[in-house]
This record gives C-alpha cells, sequence and structure tokens, in this order.
C-alpha cells in the first residue's frame, strides 16, 4: 500500500460538490469515475511512530512496555471523544485501561468524516441520484480528507473503525504469542493487556513489533462474551486529570521561543472595512510592539495579551460599513418579510392539507427565537510560527483539513507546508468548525517574522459569533374527535445556517458573501426536527429562506433546537385547547414511536408528574435526534421577573452506549445549555454591534438557580444514538409549558423573558 500525501491535490477548497462537476464525462457516477480514476485508492497511515513503538494501524500504536496509544482524529470539545473511542478500541483489543494513552491524528484520507459531510454537502439533486450521490458524497470526503467533529457523529462514524482496528490488533498479538507456544491461534485471547491461552501469558508490548510482521485473517473475529470487557463500564476520562491539575494544554496555553502576544478587532457585524486607527495613542502603551492591519480588521501586538489588548482600545479603529447596520428590529423584519417572499419552499409534506384546512376551526400560533450565542469559555485563540516558508499553527478545530487550507490560501503556501497541531477546545457548541483566529495568527505571525499568540477578547469573540440562527414560525392545525390531529402546517423563517457555514470553511466565502448566497434557497437543514414525530393526518413544513443581515452558524442542536421549541410548545398549546392533559395527548399519537413514548413515561413517572394543573409549575416536551430519544420535565416558578426552577427530569433512550457516565454528563451538560437558552444567551445587537458583550448580562444560570437535576439513561441494545445534542431541545418548551401553569399566559419566544 503506497503512502498518499495530501498537498494541494487534496485540498477541499471549495468543497461544495455541484451538478455541473459530477456531470462532466458524461453522466453522474461515469463522470466522477472518470475524474477520480487517476486518484489513490489507498492510504498508507501517516501517524509519526517512535523509535520503541508498533504502528498495527491508523488508529493503534504499542510500545515495548505495553502502553497502548490510540490515534484520536476527532476535536475534543469537552464531550469525552478522547476517552470513548479509546475505549471502544481497548474493548476489543482487551486491553488493561490503565496503560491507555491518546494522540491527536494527523491530516489523512482515513480519518474523513463521511457522515458529518454528508449532512454538511446535503442537497436535493445529491439526494435524487440516490446511491450514487450519497457515493459521489463519500468518494469526495475521503479524497479530501475531510476531517469533522460534530453532530453528535464522533462515535456513530468511527466506532465500527475503531472496533476493528482494535480486533485486528488483537489477532495479529495472539498469532505472535502463538507462534512462540506452537499452538493455534484461535486458542489465545487477550485480558488486561496479558496475552494467554489459558495457563501461559506474555506482555503485549513484548510481542508488539513481532505481531506486525503476521497477516489477518480474511473474516475478522470480533470478541465474545461479556467477561472481562470495558464496554459499559463507567470507565474514568483520560483528559480528566490534566485538566483537574491544570497541565491540559488549550490553544492559549502554547508557550514558543521569542512568542509575542495579540489581540485582533473587526469592525461591526456585515460589509466592514477599516478606516483608520490611531497607531500614535497605541504607541504609548506599556508593552505595545506593533499594529498589524488587514483590509477588515486589525491587530495589536504586545509583550503581553493585556498590552496588545489594551492598544487595541487606544488605537480606536474606525471602520466603514456598507450595509445598513446591524439591528435586532432589523433582524425580525427580514424574517417576517420572508413570509412574503417566493422563495419559500414546501420541504416536508403528507397527505392533502388544503381539503383538511377548508372551511374548518384552525387553531393558530407564533413563535419566534434570537441568535443563539456560543459563549464558550475559551475565546478563540490560536498560536502560530511561519518561518522559511513553512507554517505552524496550534489551535482547536472541527475541521482541521479545512483549517489548514484556509491558511495555507491566507499565506500562499500550499498545504503540505502548513502544519496544524490541533488541541482541545475549551467549550465549542459548534463555533470552532470556523478558522478565522488560525489565519489571523498566521497572518500576524509572518508580518512579525516571530511567533505570535493570538487571543480575541470576549467582546471580539461575541461580534465575530456566528450565533444559531434566528427563527420565527407560523403553526396551524386543525382538531379533529377525541384530541387527533387532522392537519398540521409549519412556516419557518430562518437563514440556512449550515449552508452558510460550509461556504464559509469550503470556499473561503467571506461571512456576508456566504450569507447573501444561502438566503434565496429554502434548505432542509434549516427545518430539521420540524416535520412531527407524532402520528397525525395530513401536514406540511415549509421553509422561508432570510436575509437577515447576521451570519449565522453551527450551534449545538443547530435547527433542531428551535424546531423543538416550535413543535411542542404548540402540542402544549393544543392539548390544552382539546381539554386532554398534555401527557396524555402526547402518548396517543405516538403509537409508532415506541422509544419516545418509553422515554416521556418514564419521565413523568421519575418527576412525579400531577398532569401539568394549574399553578403545578410542570411542563414536558420530548424530541428525537441523532438516532436518541429524549423526553424532559421541569418543575419550575416565576416570581418578581425571576425564573427559579426546582427540578429537572431528563429520560432518554440513546441506545448502547459505551460508557454510560460520560452520555450522563453530556445529556446533563445539553440540559444546562438548553436552560440557557431559555434563560438568556442571545444575542442582541443595536448599530451594528451586541447590546450585551458581558456573560454576567446574557441571563445564563448559575448553580443557585438549578434544583435536583435527574437523568434516567434507558438502555437497551440498540446502536448508540447522538449523546451530545438530544437534550438540548427539550428543555426550554418543557420551560415555557411549565411557566403556562404558573402564569396562565404563553411564553412564545426565545429568550422567555426580556432582557435590559
Amino acid at each position: 500500500m503506497a503512502r498518499t500525501s495530501f498537498g494541494t491535490a487534496g485540498r477541499a477548497k471549495g468543497a461544495n460538490i455541484d451538478r455541473r462537476t459530477l456531470l462532466i464525462g458524461g453522466g453522474a457516477a461515469a463522470g466522477l469515475l472518470i475524474a477520480w480514476g487517476v486518484w489513490p485508492r489507498d492510504y498508507a497511515p501517516n501517524v509519526n511512530v517512535a523509535a520503541n513503538e508498533t504502528l498495527f494501524n491508523a488508529f493503534l500504536k504499542i510500545d515495548r512496555a505495553g502502553q497502548v496509544i490510540v490515534i484520536v482524529s476527532q476535536l475534543e470539545m469537552g464531550q469525552g471523544v478522547t476517552t470513548l473511542l479509546p475505549q471502544i478500541l481497548a474493548d476489543e483489543l482487551g486491553a488493561d485501561w490503565r496503560t491507555v494513552a491518546v494522540q491527536p491524528a494527523p491530516v489523512s484520507p482515513l480519518y474523513a468524516n463521511t457522515l458529518l459531510a454528508a449532512e454538511e454537502m446535503d442537497s436535493d439533486w445529491l439526494r435524487l441520484l440516490g446511491s450514487t450521490g450519497r457515493w459521489a458524497q463519500d468518494q469526495y470526503s475521503v479524497r479530501s480528507a475531510l476531517m469533522l467533529t460534530g453532530g453528535s457523529t464522533s462515535v456513530r462514524m468511527f466506532e465500527r473503525a475503531y472496533r476493528e482496528a482494535g480486533a485486528a490488533a488483537r489477532v495479529l498479538l495472539c498469532k505472535a504469542a502463538a507462534a512462540r507456544w506452537d499452538i493455534g491461534w484461535e486458542a489465545c485471547d487477550i485480558q488486561d493487556g496479558l496475552i494467554t491461552d489459558g495457563q501461559r501469558t506474555l506482555k503485549i508490548g513484548e510481542l508488539a513489533a513481532e505481531a506486525a510482521g503476521f497477516s489477518l485473517p480474511e473474516i475478522l473475529p470480533m470478541r465474545q462474551g461479556s467477561d472481562g470487557r470495558l464496554a459499559g463500564q463507567d470507565l474514568p476520562r483520560l483528559d480528566l486529570p490534566s485538566k483537574v491539575d491544570g497541565s491540559v494544554t488549550f490553544a492559549a496555553d502554547i508557550r514558543l521561543p521569542d512568542m509575542v502576544f495579540a489581540s485582533a478587532r473587526g469592525g461591526p457585524v456585515g460589509d466592514a472595512v477599516l478606516k483608520s486607527v490611531d497607531e500614535t495613542a497605541a504607541a504609548k502603551v506599556t508593552g505595545f510592539l506593533k499594529l498589524v492591519r488587514n483590509e477588515r480588521w486589525v491587530a495589536a501586538v504586545g509583550t503581553n495579551w493585556w498590552a496588545a489588548n489594551k492598544a487595541l482600545d487606544a488605537a480606536d479603529p474606525v471602520f466603514t460599513v456598507a450595509n445598513p447596520l446591524l439591528s435586532s428590529e432589523r433582524i425580525d423584519a427580514a424574517l417576517e418579510a420572508a413570509f412574503a417572499s417566493s422563495d419559500g419552499r414546501r420541504l416536508y409534506e403528507v397527505g392533502e392539507l388544503l381539503p383538511v384546512f377548508e372551511g374548518a376551526t384552525i387553531v393558530a400560533s407564533e413563535y419566534q427565537v434570537a441568535p443563539g450565542l456560543h459563549l464558550t469559555a475559551e475565546t478563540p485563540a490560536a498560536t502560530a510560527r511561519v518561518a522559511d516558508g513553512k507554517a505552524e499553527v496550534w489551535m482547536a478545530s472541527q475541521a482541521p483539513t479545512l483549517a489548514r487550507a484556509a491558511i495555507a490560501d491566507a499565506l500562499g503556501l500550499p498545504d503540505s507546508a502548513v502544519t496544524l497541531y490541533t488541541v482541545q477546545a475549551g467549550g465549542s457548541f459548534g463555533s470552532r468548525m470556523e478558522h478565522d483566529v488560525g489565519v489571523q495568527a498566521a497572518l500576524i505571525a509572518r508580518e512579525l517574522g516571530r511567533p505570535v499568540q493570538l487571543m480575541w477578547s470576549r467582546l471580539e469573540e461575541i461580534i465575530r459569533d456566528r450565533p444559531r440562527a434566528p427563527a420565527h414560525a407560523r403553526m396551524a392545525a386543525k382538531l379533529g374527535r377525541g384530541g387527533r390531529i387532522d392537519g398540521w402546517l409549519a412556516k419557518v423563517a430562518a437563514p440556512a445556517a449550515l449552508t452558510e457555514t460550509w461556504q464559509r470553511i469550503t470556499g473561503d466565502a467571506p461571512p456576508v458573501e456566504a450569507m447573501r448566497e444561502a438566503a434565496g434557497k429554502a434548505d432542509r437543514r434549516a427545518v430539521d426536527g420540524m416535520a412531527p414525530l407524532y402520528a397525525m393526518g395530513a401536514f406540511a413544513v415549509d421553509h422561508y429562506p432570510a436575509d437577515i443581515g447576521l451570519p449565522t452558524g453551527r450551534w449545538r442542536s443547530n435547527a433542531d433546537h428551535y424546531a423543538a421549541f416550535f413543535n411542542e410548545c404548540f402540542i402544549d398549546e393544543l392539548a390544552r385547547i382539546a381539554g386532554i392533559e398534555p401527557l396524555s395527548f402526547r402518548i396517543q399519537m405516538l403509537g409508532d414511536q415506541p422509544r419516545l413514548a418509553h422515554c416521556l413515561a418514564t419521565a413523568t413517572a421519575l418527576g412525579g408528574w400531577g398532569g401539568g394543573i394549574a399553578g403545578s409549575g410542570q411542563g414536558l416536551a420530548c424530541h428525537a435526534m441523532s438516532g436518541s430519544y429524549a423526553a424532559v420535565m421541569v418543575e419550575a416558578g416565576l416570581s418578581g421577573g425571576k425564573l427559579s426552577i426546582s427540578r429537572i427530569v431528563a429520560a432518554v433512550d440513546c441506545g448502547e452506549q459505551i460508557n454510560p457516565d460520560i452520555a450522563r454528563q453530556q445529556i446533563e451538560g445539553g440540559l444546562i445549555f438548553g436552560l440557557a437558552s431559555a434563560m438568556g444567551a442571545a444575542g442582541s445587537y443595536e448599530g451594528g454591534l451586541p447590546t450585551r458583550a458581558i456573560l454576567g448580562r446574557m441571563g445564563l444560570p448559575r448553580l443557585g438557580d438549578i434544583g435536583e437535576v435527574t437523568v434516567e439513561l434507558i438502555r437497551n441494545t440498540a446502536s448508540a444514538g447522538g449523546v451530545g445534542e438530544v437534550a438540548v431541545p427539550p428543555v426550554a418548551p418543557a420551560l415555557a409549558n411549565a411557566l403556562f401553569t404558573v402564569t396562565g399566559q404563553r411564553f412564545r419566544s426565545l429568550p422567555l423573558l426580556a432582557r435590559e
């Protein structure tokens, strides 16, 4: 198998697979076969291997001391992926968990995330091509080495690969031991890191080098039985000790010889161009070194970050903005105007709605959600060193291949001249899919001729944030006998955030250009989660794309977040109008969704559901996404305009989990993240700038605001579903429904309470 070097030829720049590209050569499949026939079909691992280490495959090394080094291509953002994937491999290998270590993966086609890439490149015409379209997506993803983290896809995408990698190493090690003992390798096994035939043992480190010389059988046997298995155990996280003692390396922790520090600032949201700076004032700041100007931003460099940021304040950069200045009022007006545009399109439809609605009494409601900010603990940061026609960049990236390509383009270098060291992210929620900070750091380092560490201020992070898209919804339904929903119509006005994101990170499209390009095209991903989970008569979902003047991006649960708010609040309203208790109203329509019904029954049983009667402060909501199901019950109150949450109970069916404790952690985190979106964490704008840029003013929940949190995992043998996002969407509607029982008023906007 020949080693493949991925330089500029493998760049993912302009990664939108368009119809014209596919049809070159005559016919979709034929065109692809001709275009890609000369590309290499096999890829060898390009993992760094020390003298005392043996490389078994792209996912595993073992050293002579017996340390099991698992190669992880996914970005650790707090979701525990650097424990989950190694645990899968170690379970199949039979390793001792105490000997397992993790090494970040280099850029390689072997780590392409075809599952998330298929979501990103989704389009109607690719969908029409069926299996050929999916083949095209997968081929492009692999051959462009599209390494991506997000969308609750890491385990779902790579579980099989890591399991097979562990099984392959186990077989090779058993063959090496069997050769020494002169027995059949099938009689050997590995337990707790020791190879044994039931009587004798050998350490895996002793045989690693020998084992690599053996060949694998045609059919790779997987481990059987449950004795000594690591799968399903609450093993300690591998990243936890370093996070506790502070030794873990984030982008802002990198230190290089002769390194300086920088802070950058762009203009207001929109098409802003740098006009002037006051360098004389900046020079008066102790520790200031230099101003670095770009057409759309300026950076101050200093001997420390505080000096750089103070110098930037003193420089008082002035920008000109071509478009009208952004405001929350303008966003709302654009969303409402979208409903009247000709760009709206019906994306989901079952049955005929017109005969159902014609002449009938219709229940209608309108809802809206504000932009959802990311507000990560660590603001965007990157460290760069550029010299001798090469560049090194340290940053957290959910798309390292695309980040490397963007940095190379900015510097005028081939991709092969840029080395990207991916470090852990201090939170992301989708924001580390963007690579602006890495590009800026590289450009500043090149101009200074010395290493630079760039970190954005909290204000800059919020101004530059590409939030979860705001949305307005117009919901309508006809109730039939016994509370049956005979007809359901959802019209959603929202930007196509995922289309914008993909155009920015693959095609180097400026944010405003990507926003405008996506504005006139209806997109299924902008209404993900809007298709009802409940059995009903005819239903339809329409998307009305909107140009709101605010670039939007990926966010934890994306459109499913506002979809659950719209659907579950409206369901609750319909239950009240039908005179049916909200739980019973939902359950009667979930005959073909037994896993979701089980979640609802479990959450209400654990929470002591009392029917959601007036004054109870109890609210329900449920949602399904990424192969998982969740139901949430909230107990809350409202006094003096302040929310109080006394209890949150969640029941989640996310299939068979490799580490249930990490699943619980992610679900609890999702619940609090969803609560933050309900209480605040929203973007508000005036004059092109955010009206709030201090975390203390964002309405984020504190520990004292949250009562008891209960998470029940409903275990089964179904394939593992995503856990990082599924608990986020149902929290806000459950809370809104709870507040209705206290106030008698419907809360149809997120955040639920207006903030000054």
